[in-house]
């Protein structure tokens, strides 16, 4: 009785239904409720299972074909009268089995059962109605048989992937949506990344870019890795973002450069396409130069010095020691050992704009221009070096007395500029140098409105150096006449190396794969694209076949549009409440500038007229605000020199003023010595004695005055701070 209520409705079958807002569509029967004469039925909705339950009333008036057979009208032969009709459906609907009465005859049909003599009279029309039934359900449970195993195979399908996502996706991850985005965005990219099988290009100015791999940190904070490199010359940064509804979405910038390594390129292979070919430009009478930049903890400093291992640093396997390498052995072929070179070494820092030289116990240094505008570096110690092992020894030495700090990036962070420099001489005269130079944290530049002043000039003067260097090697580039090499001492140092044909640069941009360094990671790239200005299309971006155009892909992304925009960099912002422009700012500090020309000579220099040439041509990045402070650490800088000179000299002349006021009392000791010639020469030595010491004390406070202006300009500006998620 019970499978006649639900006709020809089976489990499996797909039946029309009806949605509350009026929507009909279809859905599988996944159940049959006898109790409440229902049928519980299921059906997929934007990738989500969605099921109900529906009375059979429903069912049969959405789907009259899969009614009961007391639907179907019945013949002629068979017609039964109203009042067993009527007692019929009353059996029906209280499900009690009732046999019927003498007195109805015809109601012994095919819904209640009754006697056998019954059963003849129905049994043709039965059989056929059975045969078309059978031809009807044939069809029917085909169809169904094939979405029920479509259906099969798409769970199977959606639970593997499920599976996969749990295994290499951290789903106790806060950033976990993020990281699904950037799996599946790099899903759809056809990976090329370089290989050692790859050309080795020439370029007169090289920019690489070198990924490193997560640290314990990073990998303990949970932190995602969003850098991607799909090929040899492109960089990607999944940026996270979010929308004023709180979405979450993906800001994909896209960089190009002369090559790019990721997390798996050992230094040996960095140096391959990187420092190596420049290696023969110094033994052909040129000067090659390679830098290392980026954020603190970055892999500067691994890549040029070799692997850590906690504070131990194994420097045979840095960019200094392979150099050296190659520079014995190409001192060992015919062409090169007729000509009797000798190789020296040199290792010195740059901090806050000082030299120190780091063979020599940190000698302070000075650095001067002779007479054919030369740049010497007075005092610094030249070790001739025989093998690799001595350049090994000598590396050891510099590293363990450079100066360093403990950041938030680093427990053991540099915080000067490290100048390696490789030099050849035949006959004693200059025949080449390699520079190799290991700058400190960019992240630090910015530091310029810290409490501590000494923070403030590390900042100012890593800021500088960055700016002035990038416009040197730009100035390389293009061959422009005039390289603004003064506006600091980093390129002061470096002066040779930015001039003549025959000169050569290589830039390494480390960045640090976290998405807590991503700003860093953004102003390094965004920093070396402009020292050489690559552009970039959708078409340098390696998607694989399948995956279709960036457009094709899941709309949760948004995309940026490879505008020009990106390339640009503003590490510091001007304070909304100041405005100006940057050549009112220039003449306001020039006159002040030429109150202090006729008492210390500092107002119109070299180095001065190169800040300017170099804050003019970075206008964007320079606001007037830094202008001015840069201006004030410069002028401040150069009082602190002549201060301390000026010191140094009245000590030395004390010295001689004690030996003469001892002779003076000596002389008084004497019985007839001549008073007026004590008294003269006495009055002398105390005016000389004045004279200098009043210089000297005005000069102190024009100083303090100096660092008054230096800490009210560092307060105007305000550091830019990163974006929220």
């Amino acid at each position: 009785m019970a499978a006649a209520n639900f006709g020809k409705i089976q489990i499996g079958i797909y039946v029309e239904i009806k949605r509350s807002d009026g929507r009909i569509h279809q859905a599988m029967v996944t159940s049959l409720n006898e109790d409440n004469e229902s049928v519980t039925v299921e059906w997929i909705e934007n990738g989500d299972t969605k099921g109900k339950e529906i009375d059979l009333e429903s069912i049969f008036s959405l789907n009259p074909d899969l009614g009961p057979d007391e639907d179907i009208e019945p013949s002629p032969e068979t017609l039964p009268p109203p009042a067993s009709s009527a007692k019929v459906n009353k059996i029906v609907k209280s499900r009690r089995t009732v046999l019927p009465s003498k007195n109805d005859p015809p109601a012994r049909d095919n819904r209640v059962v009754g006697s056998a003599r019954a059963r003849p009279t129905q049994l043709p029309e039965q059989s056929s109605s059975s045969q078309q039934n059978a031809r009807r359900k044939s069809n029917c449970v085909k169809e169904v048989e094939k979405l029920q195993e479509k259906r099969e195979k798409r769970r199977l399908q959606q639970q593997e992937l499920r599976e996969k996502r749990a295994q290499d996706v951290d789903a106790t991850n806060p950033n976990y949506e993020i990281m699904c985005m950037i799996r599946d965005f790099r899903g759809s990219l056809d990976y090329r990344p370089l290989t050692t099988a790859d050309p080795i290009d020439e370029h007169r100015i090289c920019v690489c870019v070198r990924k490193r791999p997560l640290n314990k940190k990073e990998t303990l904070m949970k932190d995602l890795d969003v850098i991607t490199i799909p090929s040899k010359d492109v960089v990607m940064v999944h940026e996270p973002k979010q929308k004023v509804d709180l979405t979450r979405y993906l800001e994909n910038q896209t960089f190009r450069f002369d090559y790019a390594f990721d997390d798996t390129a050992p230094n040996e292979m960095v140096y391959r396409f990187t420092a190596r070919p420049l290696v023969e430009t110094i033994f052909e009478r040129g000067m090659a130069t390679c830098f290392a930049y980026g954020q603190t903890g970055s892999g500067k400093t691994h890549t040029m010095g070799g692997d850590f291992s906690g504070k131990n640093q194994d420097c045979s396997k840095g960019i200094y020691a392979l150099a050296a390498r190659d520079v014995f052995l190409m001192l060992k072929k015919p062409n090169y050992k007729k000509l009797e070179l000798q190789v020296y070494a040199t290792f010195f820092e740059i901090y806050s704009g000082k030299v120190f030289d780091l063979l020599n116990r940190k000698t302070k240094l000075r650095v001067l221009e002779d007479g054919k505008q030369q740049v010497q570096v007075v005092g610094l110690q030249e070790r001739e070096v025989k093998c690799v092992e001595d350049v090994l020894k000598l590396i050891e030495v510099g590293n363990s007395c450079r100066t360093s700090g403990q950041t938030s990036a680093n427990a053991h962070s540099s915080r000067s500029h490290a100048v390696f420099q490789i030099i050849l001489r035949r006959k004693g005269k200059l025949h080449g140098k390699f520079s190799l130079i290991d700058l400190a944290g960019n992240e630090r530049g910015a530091d310029t409105s810290s409490a501590d002043r000494q923070t403030r000039l590390e900042g100012a003067e890593i800021n500088k150096s960055l700016l002035a260097l990038k416009e040197c090697i730009r100035a390389l580039g293009r061959n422009k006449p005039h390289t603004p090499f003064r506006a600091s001492k980093l390129t002061q140092v470096l002066r040779d190396s930015f001039i003549g044909e025959n000169s050569r640069t290589c830039m390494i941009a480390t960045i640090s794969p976290g998405m807590a360094s991503c700003e860093n990671t953004l102003n390094t790239l965004r920093y070396a694209n402009r020292v050489k200005e690559f552009g970039i299309s959708p078409s340098d971006i390696p998607f694989s076949q399948g995956s279709g155009s960036r457009s094709d892909l899941s709309p949760s992304y948004e995309y940026d549009d490879f505008s020009p925009s990106n390339t640009r960099v503003k590490e510091l912002t001007v304070d909304p409440t100041a405005a100006g422009d940057i050549r009112s700012i220039i003449h306001h500090t020039s006159n002040q500038m030429d109150d202090l020309e006729t008492q210390w000579g500092v107002g119109s220099s070299p180095q001065r007229d190169d800040l300017k040439l170099l804050c003019e041509q970075n206008e964007e990045e320079v606001s007037p605000q830094l202008f001015s402070f840069h201006e004030a650490v410069s002028q401040m800088v150069e009082m602190e020199e002549q201060v301390v000179e000026d010191h140094r000299t009245v000590f030395q002349e004390s010295i001689r003023w004690l030996e003469v006021e001892k002779l003076l009392l000596e002389m008084t000791e004497e019985v007839d010595y001549d008073v007026d010639s004590y008294a003269t020469q006495l009055e002398a030595i105390l005016e000389q004695k004045i004279d200098i010491l009043t210089e000297l004390r005005d000069k102190v406070k024009s100083f303090r005055a100096a660092l008054q202006e230096e800490e009210q300009a560092s307060k105007q500006i305000n550091p830019k701070r990163p974006r929220a998620l």
